[in-house]
């Protein structure tokens, strides 16, 4: 054998100088069972819920269930070289996401794995996916505004930066969309956007990717697909894991949005490996836990006081109903955590009402607050003047003889019904909504008919000044949007 020297030291006693000889203990366990993402292991007593364990083929788990003989794991690979009789050891830590910058305009997984082909990326920090809520000290008031681009939701249904807004209603109608045009319309405000597709095929999620890509909106986003082939234990990580990558930018003292969507097939996931677990189910067989599975994600979005960095993190959680049913078990478990919701209901959809915002049902508790004080005046009475208008318009069905009064209601209603309509993907500003919001209180817009309200918004908002800001007196913008609407008179 020969020898390389450095100096006159050899190498190889360089490299086991450090070693100390010692008794060292360390518990092996077994596979005693395995089957649809889930392995039963024997054999290690000081296993930890939420601990990472390690397979001789490479492979890892997440403990997730601790038993008096056995313990349940879920896999966080697709590796079928996992058998029963496989030796298992510990890891010696809990499950952790790679966190900042870096990660903006990627495609990862729950385990912040590369998913859009390109290499991984370089991550120096890492932060674990469950963690506690920010106490009450750290917490301060819900004050600045988050616009979502939406007519509505800006307007009647304001949302707040820290704040958490349900977003619930029938499947295919517009969540998503709304959800999307909210990610869309933070471009240029300083808000990073974690957009989080649980369950979706793929389809879906190249869809929400490509229009992302349109328009830039990578730059500030990232996105944690966990589609629906993937395992349970994928599809129940995603939320906690986009959670994780926020709560980072938000202990940094920046802004941040996160979309669920949705966090019914997250319930679901949830209740299969419970049910796989052998845990007791409840009420539609979901466990007894399920409440405190969405409570522990959404209290991690709030806005931080200044002395803790002044950071916030909105959450726009997605849930879906059947038929309307807003008092199923997942969506009255979903109210009840958030802060508010936007319902979406299935009937304005088929009636060519986009978004399909039901404005009596839709609430924002806390977002009027946040509202700016020039658009809260100016939309003080649209809310109460819709929901009179509907009803109004119900009972002019009955085809009784009206007053002049009642069909002068009837006409502005249905005008403020074809302003409110709005397409996907097209986000406008709050300057653009304090215009009509203004142009329609003040009765600029009376002499239009309903068909005409599109072309004419769309030309006004195109001829708006620049010099026109929330600041600028009432005055000032009644003169310009008079000067504007002159010709449409």
């Amino acid at each position: 054998m020969s020898w390389r020297f450095s100096g006159a030291k050899p190498i190889m006693v360089e490299s086991v100088k450090p070693y100390q000889f010692g008794l060292r203990l360390s518990e092996r366990g077994y596979v005693a069972g395995i089957g649809d993402g889930i392995a039963w292991i024997r054999g290690l007593p000081t296993a930890r819920l939420d601990e990472l364990i390690g397979f001789d083929d490479g492979s890892t788990g997440l403990v997730f269930q601790l038993g008096r003989e056995v313990l349940g794991a879920i896999l966080l690979s697709q590796n079928r070289g996992v058998t029963a009789g496989m030796a298992v050891q510990h890891i010696g830590r809990k499950l952790e996401v790679g966190v900042g910058d870096t990660l903006l305009g990627r495609v990862v997984d729950p385990l912040g794995s590369p998913l859009d082909g390109l290499p991984p990326p370089e991550l120096r920090q890492f932060r674990s996916l469950e963690a506690a809520a920010p106490p009450i000290i750290e917490r301060d008031f819900v004050s600045e505004p988050l616009y979502t681009g939406c007519k509505i939701v800006d307007t009647l249904i304001p949302i707040g930066k820290g704040q958490r807004q349900l977003i619930i209603g029938d499947d295919g109608i517009g969540k998503s969309a709304l959800a999307l045009d909210a990610v869309l319309n933070q471009r240029g405000r300083n808000v990073l956007c974690v957009m989080v597709l649980i369950g979706q095929p793929r389809s879906s999620v190249a869809g929400t990717i490509e229009a992302l890509r349109q328009v830039d909106a990578l730059a500030y986003t990232v996105v944690v697909v966990a589609e629906a082939n993937a395992l349970p234990g994928f599809r129940y990580l995603a939320p906690f894991a986009g959670c994780a990558i926020a709560e980072h930018w938000m202990r940094m003292g920046r802004d941040t949005l996160v979309v669920y969507d949705d966090l019914t097939r997250h319930a679901q996931s949830y209740r299969e490996l419970s049910l796989l677990l052998q845990r007791p189910p409840g009420r539609e067989a979901y466990p007894g836990d399920i409440f405190y599975l969405h409570s522990r994600l959404l209290e991690r979005s709030t806005v931080l006081s200044s002395a803790y960095g002044g950071g916030s993190m909105t959450a726009l959680p997605i849930i879906e109903t059947r038929q309307g049913e807003l008092s199923a078990y997942i969506p009255t478990n979903l109210i009840s955590i958030t802060d508010g919701q936007i319902y979406l209901e299935s009937k304005l959809f088929a009636a060519g009402m986009l978004p399909a915002i039901d404005i009596g049902r839709s609430v924002s508790r806390i977002g009027g607050k946040a509202q700016h004080p020039a658009i809260k005046t100016a939309s003080a009475h649209i809310r109460l003047d819709y929901l009179q208008f509907l009803e109004l318009e119900l009972f002019a069905r009955f085809g009784t003889r009206l007053e002049a009064g009642v069909e002068e209601k009837l006409q502005r209603g249905r005008l403020l019904r074809e302003i409110l309509k709005q397409d996907r993907l097209q986000p406008l500003s709050e300057r653009a909504h304090l215009a009509w919001l203004l142009a329609y209180g003040e009765g600029l817009l009376e002499n239009l008919k309903p068909e005409q309200a599109a072309g004419v918004l769309a030309e006004l908002l195109a001829k708006l000044p620049d010099t026109l800001t929330l600041e600028s007196p009432k005055k000032q913008w009644l003169s310009v949007l008079r000067q504007l609407l002159a010709d449409k008179a």
